[in-house]
């Protein structure tokens, strides 16, 4: 298979410095490996959504070099592809419906690991649907941060596929569009390290392909905070991309040219010096 990576924001608000981190993170491995390049926006949670956060990123991205091979991928428009894998799912009987609060969940110790509701169905309201988790351990090696196991019962537990709302959730969606556009290698924050072997069980069961992981380091604000979730979580400017360029390649480990003008000179002297392997493993970088 020809190297197929991607770079997959939620429209939560603006392309900061850590959304930006995983986006070149992302393309120079793409293009280092000789390979494609997509972006797609997972737009499934409205709840979440900033208005305009979307069509701002989007639109930022070239302003820093970034060009998707292929045209953009809304996941509000596959909603029919989440409809079959959970169709797909609740035929195996791996799903099961669940009317438990919070309350009742937390009385549990917070995770779920019964493989059926622990709530009388109520036929008054709609249910969550959670995946039945098996009592074993799901292990791969990460490209950055080496081997990885999770045991998913002890871990997670059943987790949610499907929310009382109707919404697919992250996991779901997510393990459906890697798979069906080709996916090779997944380049994403560490974050997300987490949910990985929840998504490797959704392959199994879908008999979907797994890709390769690679989860980079974390920008974090001054307080150790994830830079997301943080009052510095500023947006970087598109209107003057190298400074901010300049501080994402250095992040990322490689020197930046400081003679490039323009993002496509200073992504493509990256480029040449850009080894996969040297970047940094550590998952507590910090802004000033």
């Amino acid at each position: 298979m020809s190297y197929r990576g991607r770079f997959a924001p939620s429209p939560t608000g603006l392309l900061h410095a850590g959304s930006l981190v995983a986006a070149v993170g992302s393309w120079l491995c793409a293009r280092h490996a000789g390979g494609s390049w997509l972006v797609r926006m997972e737009d499934i949670d409205p709840p979440r959504e900033v208005p305009g956060s979307a069509s701002a990123m989007l639109a930022a991205l070239p302003a820093f070099g970034l060009t998707a091979d292929e045209p953009v991928v809304y996941q509000s428009a596959r909603i029919a592809a989440y409809d079959a894998a959970f169709e797909q799912l609740r035929r195996d009987g791996l799903v099961f419906p669940c009317w438990c609060s919070r309350s009742e969940l937390a009385a549990a110790g917070g995770i779920h690991r019964d493989a059926r509701c622990i709530a009388p169905p109520d036929p008054a309201r709609a249910p969550a649907w959670r995946m039945r988790v098996p009592d074993q351990t799901i292990a791969f090696v990460d490209a950055l941060q080496g081997p990885q196991q999770q045991r998913l019962r002890d871990i997670v537990g059943d987790f949610v596929i499907r929310r009382v709302e109707g919404f697919y959730s992250y996991q779901l969606a997510c393990v459906v569009d890697d798979a069906w556009q080709g996916i090779s290698q997944v380049v994403r924050g560490s974050d997300l390290l987490d949910s990985t072997a929840r998504q490797i069980w959704l392959q199994r069961c879908l008999g979907l392909p797994t890709p390769g992981y690679l989860h980079l380091p974390l920008v974090r604000d001054s307080q150790g905070r994830k830079l997301s979730k943080s009052e510095q979580a500023q947006e970087v400017a598109p209107a003057d991309p190298m400074p901010a360029l300049r501080r994402a390649l250095s992040f990322l480990g490689v020197p930046p040219d400081e003679t490039a003008i323009q993002p496509s000179e200073l992504l493509h002297a990256a480029l040449q010096c850009f080894d996969p392997h040297r970047l940094t493993q550590c998952s507590d970088h910090r802004i000033a």
